[in-house]
């Protein structure tokens, strides 16, 4: 599970029979995700949450995708002071 100020926005399994991430993600980027066929996560709000496995349409680019925009929206929903600091690289608002 990785969080950022205690809230999840990465979720591995470590079963090797199910192997998954869940991330967060808003229901308009799941609908641009669909290609992919992101599977309902276990246990969680399944408008917020998608559950990404091994198939023909993941890659590592998508799968790169959904966990920023999982981390971004974690991000977005904390207060100033809450936000950790930005580490350096490009600035996120040219993507």
């Amino acid at each position: 599970m990785s969080k950022v100020a205690d809230k999840v926005f990465l979720i591995v399994t470590d079963d090797p029979e199910e192997q998954s991430i869940t991330v967060k993600c808003e229901p308009e980027h799941e609908r641009a995700l669909e290609p992919a066929i992101p599977r309902s996560p276990r246990y969680l709000d399944k408008r917020h949450w998608i559950a990404l496995g091994p198939g023909r349409c993941i890659t590592k680019r998508l799968i790169d995708v959904a966990i920023e925009h999982s981390y971004d929206l974690v991000i977005d929903g904390l207060s100033q002071s809450e936000r950790p600091p930005r580490a350096p690289g490009p600035d996120p608002a040219a993507r």
